[in-house]
């Protein structure tokens, strides 16, 4: 019998002890016989008799039960218990099972059989309701919320070594939040943790200097708290004008049979203070309006994004020669840091303009202008000011694109907007346009899809337009779609809005100059003077999906002269903002008169430019969204957690002879086309590849000249993304290589040089010692490495790990940008998953310029460190790619535990 568990109910637990038991009704005689419990590879729909590979035994028993009163003594049902016995030292359900808890395996089977299948007498038989009981503690995750705080406030701030916080008191307070590694469900017993605090000095109190520990405390002082409490402490006094940092870590506390004992999580990154007991002062924090400070529980909402807060930033009674202010809003991410020289009174009149609803911290310092000891200008501790701004104005349109299937006769799709009237979009030239089920938002959701199916130039002829005017062109908008783009070989519109003669702005790819542009012309007439924003990066690759927006700007006034168009790509800004009248002196803002056009344009009086590929989830806005709200759009959200579509699916399972097929999207059904990115199939090496298996399918990879290769790339890089392979490596291999070895289990090439624009791949990182990693790169024009962000695995690979299936997962959020400890920005961050588990280290692996790959997309070889090889010595049994960047909790459902 076998029996097989999934690590779910696991997650985020350290296993102290664990027990399997069985249910024995029938046994051959009255004689006891042994009962082997045995650890097996994984069942699948592949398996074959004589059934999965045993890989080691988990304990046995001398036992005979279920044949009542046959026997004498009775011999009733019973349960029969394996638990490790310490005298037998091959027995080790406790340690397997805890590699299942920590994601070393997908999944754990365990077979019961006699230990001599050959004698009849020891055949038994169990019922299906086996258990495994365990006694777990929570493991430990790294704290949240860590910072010192400043002067008076409540909000703790993390600085980086290249701007400290400053601090005018000699015993700063500190703060973390203590966390277990996974969010327990409520009602569930949340842990006994503590956090751990270490402050640093520098030795010249400068960042060159080196550091040493000066201090160390645990919070709570006695006792354990919950997840989620938040632990403060003052430091021990300290020296003025000392330069400082800390970080702190959670330690988890479990006590069981008699013994007990703590684990630590990683720590979190370094915060760095400055302690300046003759910096300014916090600076007062005077609104007049719209928004006003949120006290007690009195928090009204005001304004809405976009809108202009009036502000006075007046100096500290304390202070008399304060000759700058600073400010930034802690809660926006695309906000930087603003400065503003002081008035002859020390005040300064400023407006800050919020770039999402809902509750805001603006933080403001003040400096003298005198320079610290690394000869920068030195700010003074911030004051904060808490307001809240209230819900913007929401969407003249939206289309979702889900109303109908393929083979559909429905040809409109529903606005489902939230601003003014509604205007559908119709589908028009029905033979070149219809509904696709390659939706942006996953299985199950449509696109509609232009001319790609049709050979013939002259009838690719398909479009859409709304039965109204969404947005009026002549005051400030919003445009935003997402595109699948299949042919770059002359002018692509994905949205434009007509007039008589042309088109006061498209929204497209252009041929001539390789790049996704959003324009807008000077005025309605032929042969107009257009105006663009371009893309950053040319040859945006194809068969991608990529986030487009394209806003007008007025800024709320009837002066043309400032008048700007700005292109995003994936959420980001590209380049300036283009203010129009600087381009074409005869720029005039014009209203576009027609309904809007998916997938053409108009110019000089006729209509082209028609889109070949997807185009999904437009909407309008008539008003310009902040880059916070554009970015929040980027990631499409659905229930609150971001959509993501599987764009690339290779599965080894069910392929034979000389590829690895693409899977199908009915698993039953290995004829099925159904699955609609239709990439084509993975092709082996000549050597050091095959496919087979003792009991199931699998790509074996010999780790010396065997990969397979498909044509690249599958995803939008300079968004998010997620890809995960199903893969067993074979000890035996890796062994042999040198220390500092990577075996790539995928990767995707960078355009130019021997690198990976991302991989996977496992390291030997020194003798015996081994560990999984996720990684990104970005090139030169030459090929020359010009940022790289790793994230690897926080424990090495365990005994439990080799010759078994485990999913490993990259994930990469274009979304989340942050500034290291250098004080550089960060484009994005890359995650690392082992099974279900996030990858927690103290410092995020953050890329710092954005990168595009191109050319083969490999399994079990790859390019880093600028050679092409590094073979990976193992099976692969999936590689599967996502346009999105998964959760936590998305990676425990759709690949860890997936539902089918």
């Amino acid at each position: 019998m076998y029996f097989e568990f999934g690590p779910s109910k696991l997650a985020g637990k350290h296993v102290l002890d664990a027990t399997f038991r069985a249910y024995e009704t029938w046994s051959y005689n009255c004689s006891p016989h042994w009962v082997d419990l045995e650890r097996t590879d994984n069942i699948s729909e592949g398996t074959r008799w004589p059934g999965p590979k045993q890989l080691n035994q988990m304990g046995d028993r001398y036992v005979s039960a279920g044949r009542g009163d046959l026997c004498s003594p009775e011999q009733p049902n019973s349960w029969i218990e394996f638990n490790d016995n310490p005298a037998e030292k091959d027995e080790n359900l406790t340690s397997t099972v805890r590699a299942l808890a920590n994601g070393k395996m997908s999944r754990l089977t365990l077979m019961l059989r006699a230990k001599d299948e050959g004698d009849p007498r020891a055949w038994k038989r169990f019922d299906k309701n086996a258990e495994l009981k365990v006694w777990y503690m929570h493991k430990p995750g790294v704290p949240t919320s860590v910072g010192a705080i400043p002067g008076t406030g409540n909000k703790a701030q993390c600085r980086p070594a290249k701007d400290p916080l400053t601090v005018t008191v000699d015993s700063p307070r500190v703060q973390a939040s203590v966390q277990t590694k996974v969010e327990q469900h409520q009602g569930d017993e949340e842990g006994s943790l503590q956090a751990e605090f270490v402050m640093q000095r520098s030795s010249t109190d400068t960042t060159s200097g080196s550091w040493s520990d000066v201090w160390k405390d645990y919070e709570p002082d006695s006792g354990w708290s919950p997840d989620g409490t938040r632990e403060e402490t003052t430091t021990t006094k300290r020296a003025d004008g000392g330069l400082y940092r800390f970080k702190a870590r959670t330690q988890s506390h479990w006590v069981y049979g008699g013994k007990k004992g703590d684990l630590f999580s990683p720590y979190s990154k370094w915060c760095y203070l400055r302690i300046d007991s003759t910096a300014p002062k916090e600076p007062t924090i005077v609104s007049h309006a719209p928004f006003t400070e949120c006290v007690a529980d009195d928090c009204a909402a005001n304004g809405h994004p976009g809108t202009n807060g009036a502000f006075t930033f007046k100096p500290n009674k304390a202070d008399k020669d304060v000759k700058q202010y600073r400010w930034r809003l802690l809660t926006s991410e695309a906000d930087a840091t603003q400065t503003r020289p002081a008035r002859p009174d020390g005040t300064a009149p400023v407006a800050v303009r919020p770039g999402l609803a809902g509750t805001q911290t603006l933080s403001v310092e003040a400096s003298d202008l005198k320079l610290d000891k690394e000869g920068r200008v030195r700010w003074g501790p911030p004051a904060e000011f808490v307001f809240k701004v209230g819900l913007a104005e929401g969407s003249t349109g939206r289309w979702r694109f889900d109303d109908a299937g393929p083979g559909s006769s429905k040809l409109t799709a529903n606005d489902t907007g939230q601003v003014g009237a509604r205007h559908d979009v119709i589908l028009r030239e029905e033979a070149a346009t219809g509904w696709s089920t390659m939706g942006r938002r996953g299985a199950g959701d449509y696109a509609l899809r232009f001319n790609d199916n049709l050979s013939d130039a002259d009838k690719q002829v398909g479009y859409a337009s709304t039965d109204g005017v969404p947005v009026n062109t002549q005051d400030s908008f919003t445009v935003s779609a997402w595109t699948y783009l299949t042919d770059a070989s002359a002018n692509r519109a994905v949205l434009s809005a007509p007039g008589e003669h042309g088109s006061a702005f498209t929204l497209y790819y252009s041929s001539a100059a390789k790049k996704w542009v959003f324009n807008r012309t000077d005025r309605d007439k032929d042969s107009p003077v257009y105006i663009r924003s371009l893309a950053d990066a040319e040859n945006p690759p194809l068969k991608v999906w990529t986030h487009l927006v394209g806003v007008f700007d007025t800024q709320g006034d009837a002066d043309k002269s400032n008048d700007t168009i700005q292109l995003y790509v994936n959420g980001r800004p590209q380049g300036k903002p283009v203010v129009l009248e600087d381009e074409a002196t005869t720029y005039t803002p014009w209203t576009a008169d027609r309904n809007m056009m998916v997938g053409r344009s108009k110019v000089g009086g006729g209509y082209g430019d028609y889109f070949l590929g997807r185009v999904d989830e437009i909407a309008t806005w008539q008003r310009s969204l902040e880059p916070d709200e554009i970015r929040e759009e980027s990631r499409l959200e659905r229930k609150g957690a971001p959509t993501n579509e599987l764009v690339g699916h290779w599965d080894a399972t069910i392929s034979s002879g000389g590829k690895v097929t693409e899977s199908p999207e009915d698993p039953d059904d290995p004829s099925s086309t159904a699955f609609p990115y239709r990439r084509g199939a993975m092709d082996l090496s000549d050597s050091g590849a095959r496919l087979t298996g003792d009991d199931a399918t699998a790509l074996v990879l010999d780790g010396k000249s065997g990969y397979a290769s498909a044509a690249g790339p599958v995803v939008d890089e300079t968004g998010s993304f997620t890809v995960s392979a199903r893969v067993r490596l074979t000890k035996a291999e890796l062994a042999g290589k040198q220390v500092g070895y990577r075996g790539l289990v995928a990767g995707q090439a960078t355009p130019v040089g021997k690198e990976s624009s991302w991989a996977l791949w496992v390291e030997k990182t020194g003798d015996d010692i081994y560990r999984w990693k996720f990684g990104r790169t970005a090139v030169s024009a030459s090929g020359k490495v010009a940022a790289s962000a790793v994230v690897e695995a926080e424990d090495p690979i365990g005994p439990e790990e080799w010759d078994t299936w485990i999913d490993v997962t990259g994930v990469f959020d274009a979304g989340l940008d942050f500034t290291d400890d250098e004080g550089d920005q960060r484009f994005g961050v890359a995650k690392l998953y082992v099974g279900q588990f996030a990858q927690q280290g103290e410092d995020d692996a953050g890329l710092a310029r954005p990168q595009q790959g191109d050319g083969a997309l490999t399994a079990g070889r790859g390019a880093a460190k600028g050679t092409t090889g590094h073979y990976l010595p193992g099976d692969l049994a999936k590689l599967r790619v996502w346009t999105g960047a998964m959760t936590p909790a998305q990676v425990t459902e759709q690949i860890a535990e997936p539902s089918t």
